[in-house]
């Protein structure tokens, strides 16, 4: 009997997503992979009876429902999905059309919930099942000028795995909510990076951040997204996974500053914080 879980990953297609899969096929796992073109995700991974590539819109519940349908007939059943899709979208808060907010949530937050209620209907049946969602270290640390709407978006990922992780503890489900810093993907160019349509110039944080990250960070950031999949299997392994997990020494650094200036504002305000009770 075949005790190795079976995995549903979505945004296969590159980066961190196609790192996973090829890591989870080659230590024999069977996984189902979505990408919104299924020619370039077969010419990436290559032909394995342990592979089933899905292209899938993560926007349309049909065509959710139908992946998650698909994964169950030809594996028998999921036990890891791991939302991984989600692209960034620089600009700031006055820059940004409602369009260009709503895009970025409809993909990053909307299609991980399309993912999550069609596969947890499955998952509770079983009793058993582990969710992970890919936040970012801007979705616990925001200060960044210029990726506000970004910023939201993976706060809301973190945010609703929280509530999920105590929605879902007694029918045997756990969550974990990854926070990756920089890894040396493509995320920083093409599709996975969209600028605003009407950029204004007064805003000279946002413009010289932006430039920095196309043309500084692009290329050397830390992190190897081999060893990202390497661990996210390993959180998998462990008998009590983690709700929170920095992935990357900036994030963890970034994570630990963060908590630090908390602790202090906490200190410094504990008084007139407690001043508004009855």
């Amino acid at each position: 009997m075949d005790t190795k879980n079976i995995w549903f990953v979505t945004g296969a297609s590159k980066g961190m997503g196609l790192s996973l899969v090829k890591k989870l096929l080659s230590e024999g796992y069977k996984v189902a992979a979505t990408t919104r073109s299924i020619e370039n995700l077969e010419n990436e991974v290559g032909d394995t009876d342990n592979f089933l590539p899905l292209e899938v819109s993560l926007t349309d519940e049909k065509s959710v429902k139908n992946a998650i349908s698909k994964t169950i007939e030809a594996f028998g059943r999921i036990d890891v999905v791991v939302n991984n899709a989600g692209y960034g979208q620089l600009g700031t808060i006055e820059e940004l059309t409602d369009k260009e907010a709503r895009r970025n949530f409809d993909i990053n937050v909307f299609g991980a919930l399309n993912v999550m209620r069609s596969s947890l209907q499955h998952l509770r049946q079983q009793k058993s099942g582990y969710v992970i969602n890919i936040s970012s270290i801007v979705g616990f640390l925001g200060t960044f000028p210029g990726w506000g709407i970004y910023n939201a978006t993976k706060f809301a990922i973190a945010g609703l795995t929280e509530a999920f992780s105590a929605e879902a503890a007694s029918l045997g489900i756990k969550a974990t909510i990854v926070y990756p810093g920089y890894f040396r993907t493509n995320f920083l160019e093409g599709s996975s990076l969209c600028l605003a349509d009407n950029p204004i110039a007064e805003y000279k944080e946002a413009r010289e951040l932006e430039a920095a990250h196309i043309n500084q960070i692009k290329g050397t950031q830390p992190g190897d997204p081999d060893k990202a999949a390497k661990a996210i299997i390993q959180l998998a392994a462990t008998n009590n996974p983690p709700l929170h997990f920095f992935m990357g020494s900036d994030s963890f650094e970034l994570a630990e500053g963060k908590v630090a200036t908390l602790k202090t504002a906490l200190s410094e305000n504990e008084t007139l914080s407690k001043s508004t009770d009855f």
